[in-house]
């Protein structure tokens, strides 16, 4: 009797054919080769190869995130999402991961600020953010606070990957960090694409090198 639906059922087998698809029908050839397999995992995990065209890396992003990472650096993310989709295995010094969403102080921040939760929860990040490497994949607002922050004369952070997804800002907000003039290394998505699964995906192609 044969199968109704045969399909590939080595895991191996298929993240080595999907990295091969996507090398095969993405337009990977303005990034050099370090930059090209952080994209290759972001649009893994969107399933979407025209992606690559809105993809841009800033100020040696790929180099300073690795580096911090190595040092042992936190990774900062906005939504637990992000957090969750982080592979530990994968970073080289056991880094903290940390999402200040859901602490109890956040609502009353929130409304202290006149802001989303996501935005306020970065107030609570303190030296943390001085070195870390920032991973927002979900809300626009966290990434024009993290501006504010910096701009105001918050610690400067090693990298950020601005990935956030949505109607409202998130394109904005994007643009916003690769214009920033303290030059920050920054990894963006650029238009309302992104999300925590792209984000996530970006940090764990970082973390360690090689699909």
């Amino acid at each position: 009797m044969s199968e109704p639906h045969p399909y590939l059922r080595d895991g191996a087998a298929i993240y080595q054919r999907s990295f091969a698809i996507i090398r095969a029908e993405a337009d990977l050839a303005r990034f050099p080769a370090e930059e090209a397999e952080v994209a290759v995992r972001m649009i893994h995990a969107c399933g979407q190869v025209e992606a690559a065209a809105h993809i841009a890396f800033g100020h040696g992003l790929v180099a300073a995130a690795r580096a911090a990472l190595v040092a042992g650096a936190p990774i900062l993310c906005d939504a637990e999402m992000v957090a969750h989709g982080i592979t530990r295995a994968r970073l080289p010094a056991d880094n903290q991961v940390t999402c200040t969403l859901r602490d109890a102080r956040v609502p009353a921040l929130a409304e202290k600020l006149g802001t989303t939760r996501s935005a306020a929860a970065l107030e609570l990040w303190g030296d943390k953010l001085g070195g870390g490497v920032v991973a927002i994949g979900n809300a626009p607002t966290a990434l024009f606070r993290l501006l504010e922050l910096i701009a105001a004369g918050a610690p400067r952070p090693a990298a950020i990957l601005g990935i956030p997804v949505g109607f409202v800002g998130a394109a904005e907000s994007k643009e916003a960090l690769a214009a920033d003039p303290h030059g920050v290394p920054y990894l963006i998505v650029r238009g309302r694409i992104g999300g925590s699964a792209m984000t996530a995906a970006a940090v764990n192609a970082l973390a360690r090198a090689g699909l």
